[in-house]
């Protein structure tokens, strides 16, 4: 008994033998069959294979057919058995072979006809495309005496369509499947004449060297297709054809257009060939095109000799040496001052701030006997940040403010030398102590200071302590007058000093700035000093 067919995805019912039919170099899809559990993805088996994924065929694959498919298949996904006969052409003579491509023009109507089986009796032919029956797609279209009509043809109607007839022979009800190509076309004939995408142009060549020629032409769709192209070139008024030079490249088809690629070669340019003109024609049934190219002669760039580049490269590497060998000690100090990275021991500082100065004019006479009161012209948020500072009236030098605003308004520990180091041991040791012990150190750099050698011995060993701490935190403030341009000292300030006034950053101080300037400069220095500790009253 035939099998049943089902509508949708091209699936047939749960039958146990089914028998298909193919000619041979045409194409061919595996049925798919609805199992028991309700799976329509079927992957068969050739029988005598070795099992594996890798050797099964799934269902409506498309492939071309050869006679080593013939045999029978079996379902991963069911017990069914599918019995493949591919016909060889020498024993097919109840198969028609000349309809199996279709051309069908857009926007019109179109007929798809199945290639017709000549022996025996067959029932109505059922229609696929890919895996979906056609009977059940969206669209306008009727099937009859094994035809399939289209009332509008559009461009997703391209595709391998496949019809299947049912044949009982000897009482074996075969389903014979052959496959329709069907191409959907813009047109049958040209309706433009050739295309060239670039126009006239003009090559850059070398002399003595080959040269190829491109000329790329877009063509109508046609069926009879016959595309012409070709390059002459033109010396004194003569055209010779390059025939004999040319290569094509096989038309392929973009779209609604033909592709095709037409190269001439000159295996070696001379001073001749820059004189001539050469020129792409195309032609078709409607009309030509043509372009010429030109060709001049490519500058060519000395360089120099190879020779010379690893001297170049070695010096380049000696004076790269150099030069960051002089730079190192600048590099280091501004990584230094800018990326305090290193994590501070707290319980091992004994000061916040050594706090190093040389006194100058006025005396500290002077400034002691100052007065310290509000200063007017000062923002409610500058007052916040120090409430108390020097009566304006009084000309107090920056060394007799600093102890006063970072101890007594802002709270931090202050080192002083004339204070807070005892009387009567080595200066030097004394210096360097006091540094290990505090975790910051402000200079007030005036001229008086960077004539003193005690002074620059401090700031010295700041820098030193500087390179060798990542946690330390140096910082420079420069008074009115002093500049290390208008200072010369003697003897000259030792080279670590030098390099670290040139690369350090600092904060500028007049005593005669508005109190805006004023307040600027106390804040810049609030943001640089280190985190205040809290301290235990006893302390």
């Amino acid at each position: 008994m035939p099998p049943n067919r089902t509508e949708g995805q091209g699936c047939q019912q749960d039958t146990t033998h089914q028998y298909y039919r193919a000619v041979k170099g045409e194409m061919f899809a595996m049925p798919c069959v609805q199992s028991s559990h309700g799976h329509m993805e079927t992957r068969w088996l050739m029988e005598g294979r070795e099992s594996n994924e890798d050797s099964a065929i799934k269902c409506m694959t498309t492939f071309l057919t050869e006679t080593k498919h013939s045999g029978n298949y079996t379902s991963h996904t069911s017990s069914k058995v599918l019995h493949l006969q591919v016909v060889e052409e020498i024993h097919a003579r109840c198969f028609e072979y000349n309809k199996s491509t279709v051309y069908l023009i857009v926007a019109a109507g179109g007929t798809i006809t199945c290639p017709r089986f000549l022996c025996g009796t067959y029932t109505d032919v059922v229609w696929y495309k890919k895996n979906k029956l056609v009977s059940k797609m969206p669209r306008d279209l009727c099937e009859s005496e094994g035809q399939l009509n289209l009332s509008t043809v559009s461009e997703y109607d391209t595709g391998v369509y496949f019809c299947d007839r049912l044949v009982t022979e000897e009482g074996v009800p075969w389903t014979l499947r052959r496959a329709v190509n069907v191409t959907a076309i813009p047109f049958e004939t040209a309706r433009d004449p050739p295309r060239i995408p670039e126009g006239n142009k003009t090559e850059e060549v070398e002399l003595g060297q080959p040269h190829n020629l491109t000329c790329e032409v877009y063509f109508d769709f046609e069926l009879e297709f016959l595309p012409k192209v070709a390059w002459y070139m033109n010396y004194g008024g003569n055209m010779k054809n390059m025939t004999e030079e040319e290569h094509e490249s096989s038309p392929f088809l973009v779209k609604s257009e033909y592709k095709v690629i037409r190269t001439a070669v000159i295996k070696e340019v001379t001073l001749q060939h820059l004189n001539h003109t050469y020129t792409c024609v195309a032609s078709n049934t409607v009309g030509n095109k043509s372009i010429t190219v030109k060709l001049k002669r490519k500058i060519k760039v000395t360089w120099p000799s190879l020779v010379g580049y690893p001297i170049i490269s070695v010096l380049l590497v000696a004076v790269l040496g150099v030069t960051l060998h002089v730079k190192w000690l600048e590099i280091q100090l501004i990584y230094k001052s800018h990326f305090n990275h290193g994590k501070q021991c707290e319980d091992e500082k004994e000061f916040d701030v050594f706090l190093s100065y040389v006194w100058s004019a006025p005396s500290a006479e002077v400034a002691g006997s100052s007065t310290f009161s509000s200063r007017s012209g000062l923002s409610s948020d500058d007052e916040q940040l120090f409430p108390v500072t020097v009566d304006k009236t009084s000309e107090i030098p920056l060394e007799a403010l600093l102890p006063h605003v970072l101890e007594d308004q802002w709270g931090y520990r202050l080192c002083l030398l004339e204070r807070d180091v005892v009387p009567g041991g080595a200066y030097m040791n004394d210096v360097v102590l006091a540094i290990k012990r505090s975790r910051m150190l402000i200079c007030v750099l005036s001229a008086e200071y960077l004539t003193d050698s005690n002074a620059v011995f401090v700031l010295e060993s700041g820098v030193k302590a500087l390179l060798q701490t990542s946690a330390f935190k140096l910082v420079l403030i420069w008074t009115s007058g002093a500049s290390t341009s208008h200072i010369q000292p003697d003897p000259p300030l030792p080279r670590l000093v030098q390099t670290a006034l040139r690369v350090l950053p600092s904060l500028d101080w007049s005593s005669g700035n508005p109190a805006r300037g004023t307040g600027n400069f106390w804040r810049s220095l609030r943001k640089t000093l280190p985190v205040q500790r809290e301290y235990n009253s006893s302390e």
